[in-house]
């Protein structure tokens, strides 16, 4: 089956983004989210989003299977060279690199912006998705206790960091670039 790694476009795949996320959302305590977004906040998620940081979508025989997207860590100016990623993946797909292949791209993308530090959370227990971020280099780096309830039980959530690059002790450009295209990888 084909696969073709784009970037997400916010009226064509809204819809298929939130059915990918509806069950993480419903099914699990994966995402503290209560209530699945619709597909017309996905869009505006997707339009927002992607407006400083690349959101892509991967397709397998011309159908979203996943996502992944990036976002700033945080609002304060000191942070700016640090992101938060996400990776969502249909359950048809899991185990078939699609999470990899999103966030291959995802952080060659992030690399081009001039970015430094990737952050991501992963509500616990979650063994696919700590799987996952040390098999693309993420290191542990901490976890609140219970700090979200959530399908009847207190949630731990695990933080786990990836450098993009050395942060050096020279001083970083002034910004970091927008975002970046997969056109440009080639």
């Amino acid at each position: 089956m084909s696969e073709t790694l784009r970037h997400a476009d916010p009226a064509r795949d809204g819809a298929a983004c939130a059915a990918i996320y509806a069950p993480y959302v419903t099914d699990s305590p994966a995402s503290f989210e209560e209530v699945a977004p619709s597909a017309a906040e996905f869009a505006r998620r997707i339009e927002s989003a992607s407006r400083s940081h690349p959101w892509l979508v991967l397709e397998a025989g011309g159908s979203v299977v996943g996502y992944a997207f990036a976002s700033a860590y945080h609002p304060r100016a000191a942070y700016r060279w640090a992101v938060t990623v996400g990776v969502y993946v249909a359950s048809t797909h899991h185990r078939r690199g699609a999470g990899r292949a999103l966030y291959d791209a995802l952080f060659e993308l992030l690399r081009r912006q001039g970015l430094y530090t990737v952050v991501a959370g992963i509500t616990l227990p979650n063994e696919a998705s700590v799987g996952l971020h040390k098999a693309v280099g993420f290191q542990y780096v901490g976890v609140h206790p219970k700090i979200g309830w959530k399908a009847g039980a207190w949630r731990e959530v695990s933080w786990w960091q990836l450098a993009l690059r050395p942060a050096r002790d020279e001083e970083p450009p002034a910004e970091p670039l927008g975002p970046q295209r997969l056109e440009d990888l080639v």
